[in-house]
């Protein structure tokens, strides 16, 4: 299956959560997703990544979701970086066939929503930095990882 990026726009990816972005003038703007918890005992976590870039076309078999915790991605120091998610299959997991993928600028961070899946942080142009957010409660139900048929992602 062959995947092509797409802009990242908040209306395209609003089925699958919310676009962050830093207002363009002075003031604060509330993203009230990036918080959803359905489990009371879960607690906050954050955490920082440092990843490599990823060769293109990129090729993976792995899509993951986190059922109880919406999950952000927020950069510090980023170039363009791969969005990949998919709703859920009628049998289970991830239905690729109705997979998208979106192009982030290095001032866009996306919130996926509680029981989104999605495939792994991937950065395509340089190393990069990020904050992530999501809650956990250190059981295995905080991440599950769903291998699919290999699929490649192409910029236009």
């Amino acid at each position: 299956m062959r995947l092509i990026a797409e802009p990242l726009t908040a209306e395209a990816f609003a089925p699958f959560g919310e676009v962050l972005a830093a207002p363009d003038a002075p003031g604060r703007v509330h993203i009230e997703g990036a918080l959803a918890n359905r489990r009371p005992h879960a607690k906050p976590t954050l955490y920082f990544t440092c990843k490599a870039p990823s060769a293109l076309p990129l090729t993976s078999t792995t899509m993951e979701r986190h059922l109880h915790s919406s999950q952000s991605f927020v950069p510090m120091d980023a170039g363009q970086w791969l969005v990949i998610v998919a709703p859920h299959a009628e049998r289970g997991g991830p239905d690729m066939a109705r997979a998208r993928a979106f192009l982030a600028r290095p001032d866009q961070g996306v919130t996926y929503g509680a029981d989104v899946w999605h495939h792994p942080l991937t950065v395509i142009d340089r190393p990069a930095r990020f904050a992530t957010f999501m809650w956990k409660d250190g059981t295995p139900a905080d991440d599950e990882f769903f291998e699919v048929a290999p699929f490649e992602v192409h910029l236009p």
